[in-house]
């Protein structure tokens, strides 16, 4: 439900031009980590399964791993090369999280990242990330998804569950998600 933004990575990624930094923004539910894991094995030619994790793809939530320290960690983690992939990727989920300090050791890293890394950020409230960082990404903003296309992709849940279930129902569930996969999965 997000073509304006996949077709424009897959392109990219097929002509090469792989970016040192991401910033996903958007509503909650309409894909934007998701995008990101797989964004990040599609970069290092890797096989995508939701399932599975790789060594070089590195997965932080900034609300719970929000202080100073742990950026710090991840700063000195960056200059050693990855494991087996092109690339170690981190994905900084609801980066938005993190304190003032560790947005700035962060910057550090956006401002001068090793050849080796790319960096994609996701967050939900885009205007509370400083300046600084969003000027060092590049900005891919997520919508609301289409009422159509979220029922049509609760109806292969349903159907690979088979769960009985007409097409009013899944509308109105779709309609009462707002146009978050996650809240209409959850409904």
């Amino acid at each position: 439900g997000q073509e304006h933004i996949t077709d424009t990575l897959a392109r990219a990624q097929k002509s090469g031009r792989i970016s040192h930094a991401y910033l996903f923004t958007g509503p909650h539910g309409v894909g934007k980590t998701s995008t990101a894991r797989i964004l990040a094995h599609e970069i290092n030619n890797l096989p995508y399964d939701d399932d599975q994790t790789h060594i070089d793809i590195i997965e932080i939530d900034a609300a719970s791993n929000r202080r100073i320290d742990e950026i710090r960690d991840l700063r000195d983690k960056v200059y050693i090369a990855p494991t087996s992939a092109k690339y170690k990727v981190y994905i900084i989920d609801e980066v938005h999280m993190l304190t003032k300090e560790a947005f700035n050791a962060l910057l550090k890293t956006l401002e001068e990242p090793p050849a080796h890394v790319v960096f994609i950020l996701a967050t939900t409230e885009a205007h509370k990330l400083p300046e600084t960082i969003i000027s060092r990404t590049q900005r891919f903003t997520f919508k609301p998804v289409e009422l159509a296309k979220v029922a049509a992709y609760l109806r292969k849940s349903v159907d690979k569950e088979k769960i009985d279930i007409d097409d009013d129902a899944l509308n109105a569930i779709a309609e009462h998600g707002e146009g978050s996969f996650r809240d209409s999965i959850s409904l």
